[in-house]
């Protein structure tokens, strides 16, 4: 972004940019509100341009929709590509869904290929081809082709924003070039050229040091790395990320079927991918499906939440009608009531450990959705000592506060049978899910935590009625 000029007017005094030392009277909101209502389109670009990424997506994020559409509409179109970089895809499709077609694809021209695709992915269908419409057709037909590809394939991740030259160039061609469009090559990525035959396939890679010190009447064949290794644009995110692991590049073309160049997957996408992808399945396995954020539409956080809830509240009545059944016996043996929450709780958490560990396999390639008895066999020898152990100490404790060993027997036992079960599904529900093309995070979370309750009542209730003259 731009700095203001050094004598150009001031719009803004540094004390309304400093933040205060309580940074609870920090409101750089009602700032940011006052230069849009005041239609200051400068001053908004100086005041923007001073904040930091954190507070510019802070500061919009508690404007109204009115202020968003004049925020993007008062700024130049390249300020405002600007700012939708700081902040979330949900926001900035927020932020773009209020504006006209034609204000939106101004803004939409100004972003590098693979944001463009991203951005309009996150609108719905309507509005997003009404932008599309009023793009240049070649920059339209791009975007779509790219929009075709998933965030989590290389085609999703990929940028054509890439310096191309043909085989046949000489090297004093591509320097006038680079020359003569230096404007448009400043936020390229220059570090190395594609070079393609005359059909636009992949042939070799230039590095720009190799460029620099070459003849000017040289071809730059003669300077290319031959063989470049590429990767086909349908590479999904984990073979990305080993093959990122594996090569210690910045970047790496990426072909169609044909060997046709089509752009650059870099590094740090990959890496900021992997990461939302962390995000998105701990959010999954918290029962929020999708992004969310608290700018959004009450009505639709509300659905989205409850569509999750509803089906555990189901299985929570299951849970509860385990304990109903045997509640005449819990009314006798009181002391069961402090240890059902240990149980519960303790078979949780190690089926969690489970869904963890095989859903770090999953991403690693290290087992196959279809390897659901070997995983079994795994947890099920982990799941035996550690259930062995954790019961052991849980009827040692019972023993000492109740006195009654066959309290301890069956606290203990059914923390052991129950942990059994929890890694048991744990560990191949994960496998189960992704088998039949549904995301493994859901498996843990709520729905595990609620089927291990209903496991762990039963077993203690259950074998408490069994016992039940030895306990009262």
């Amino acid at each position: 972004m731009n700095a203001p000029e050094l004598n150009a007017p001031e719009t803004t005094s540094v004390a309304n940019l400093d933040k205060p030392q309580d940074e609870a009277d920090w409101r750089p909101w009602e700032r940011l509100a006052e230069l849009v209502d005041s239609g200051d389109g400068e001053g908004l670009e100086d005041y923007l341009s001073n904040l930091s990424a954190s507070d510019q997506a802070l500061s919009l994020s508690r404007l109204d929709e009115e202020h968003h559409t004049a925020v993007l509409t008062l700024l130049p179109a390249e300020e405002a590509a600007e700012v939708l970089r700081h902040l979330s895809e949900t926001q900035a499709a927020e932020l773009v869904d209020g504006l006209e077609a034609a204000d939106a694809a101004a803004i939409v021209h100004e972003m590098s290929s693979d944001e463009q695709a991203d951005l309009l992915g996150d609108l719905d269908d309507e509005h997003a081809e009404s932008i599309l419409q009023a793009l240049p057709p070649e920059e339209a037909a791009s975007v779509r082709e790219l929009a075709a590809y998933s965030d989590d394939q290389a085609g999703g991740l990929l940028v054509r924003e890439i310096l191309r030259f043909n085989q046949k160039s000489l090297v004093h061609e591509v320097i006038t070039t680079l020359s003569e469009n230096a404007e448009e090559f400043r936020d390229y990525d220059v570090q190395y050229a594609y070079l393609t035959d005359d059909d636009g396939k992949l042939v070799g890679v230039l590095p720009m040091r190799n460029l620099l010190f070459a003849r000017r009447t040289d071809p730059v064949a003669d300077i290319m790395i031959l063989d470049p290794l590429s990767i086909t644009a349908s590479m999904p995110l984990d073979e990305l990320r080993d093959f990122f692991d594996a090569h210690h590049f910045l970047g790496v073309p990426v072909v169609d079927d044909q060997n046709k160049l089509l752009g650059v997957v870099h590094r740090n996408a990959v890496d900021y991918e992997s990461t939302r992808a962390a995000e998105s399945d701990f959010l999954k396995s918290q029962g929020i499906i999708g992004e969310e954020l608290r700018t959004m539409p009450l009505w639709l956080r509300s659905r989205r939440r409850l569509s999750w809830l509803s089906i555990n509240i189901l299985l929570n009545i299951g849970a509860a009608a385990v304990i109903a059944v045997f509640q005449e016996t819990l009314s006798q043996v009181i002391a069961l009531a402090v240890f059902l929450p240990i149980i519960s709780d303790m078979s949780g958490c190690s089926g969690n450990q489970a869904v963890a560990v095989s859903m770090r396999e999953l991403s690693l390639g290290l087992v196959r959705p279809t390897e659901m008895l070997l995983v079994w066999m795994k947890e099920v020898s982990v799941g035996l000592i550690n259930g062995t152990v954790l019961g052991l100490l849980v009827a040692i404790v019972a023993v000492i506060w109740n006195g009654n060993p066959y309290l301890g027997l069956v606290v203990g036992f059914a923390l052991c049978a129950n942990t059994l079960i929890a890694v048991s599904i744990g560990g191949t529900v994960p496998l189960l899910l992704k088998r039949f093309g549904f995301d493994p995070a859901v498996a843990s979370g709520p729905l595990l935590t609620t089927v291990t309750d209903m496991c762990g009542f039963f077993l203690v209730l259950g074998m408490a009625t069994v016992l039940l003259e030895r306990l009262v």
